[in-house]
């Protein structure tokens, strides 16, 4: 009974198989086996420590055309930098070495917060991605100043 019930199951399946018009099965997709790491413990220590923030994030958003940088201030006094409206801002895409700033708008300005950071508060600032060139999976290094963070996925 076994033995039967085992045959069935491996019929079944060949006839559940995935054919495309031609009747050939489609090769299967590569899957990547490595997990992609947001950030380290060390890395997400050392952000706390050093600037007063967590909760890095680099989104791809409005189908591409912006990357959105956002973090939450924990410490209101070292991430002070981070919102100083006299530093500018750059995402720098480390795939093809891509230097992405922020947009500046006739009537609203940058696109991005400013002004004295406020402890539990989550900032973000856009950056244009013109020509789709930062994709989702991409490694960036975000530079405010004298603020670095490197290595940074876009989701």
């Amino acid at each position: 009974m076994l033995a039967g019930l085992t045959t069935w199951a491996m019929l079944a399946s060949e006839a559940l198989a995935v054919t495309d018009q031609a009747g050939q099965t489609p090769p299967a997709r590569k899957v990547s086996p490595y997990k992609p790491e947001k950030l380290t413990d060390s890395a997400k220590v050392y952000y706390v420590a050093t600037w007063g923030i967590d909760h890095l994030k680099v989104s791809y958003t409005a189908s591409g055309n912006l990357i959105r940088f956002s973090y939450r201030v924990s410490d209101p006094k070292p991430a002070a930098p981070l919102g100083d409206i006299k530093s500018t801002p750059f995402l720098v895409g480390q795939r093809n070495n891509v230097v992405l700033r922020i947009p500046v708008m006739e009537k609203v300005g940058q696109l991005r917060q400013t002004g004295a950071p406020l402890a539990g508060q989550e900032y973000w600032m856009v950056f244009s991605n013109k020509g789709n060139l930062v994709r989702p999976g991409d490694r960036v290094n975000v530079v405010i100043g004298s603020f670095h963070a490197d290595g940074l996925m876009v989701e």
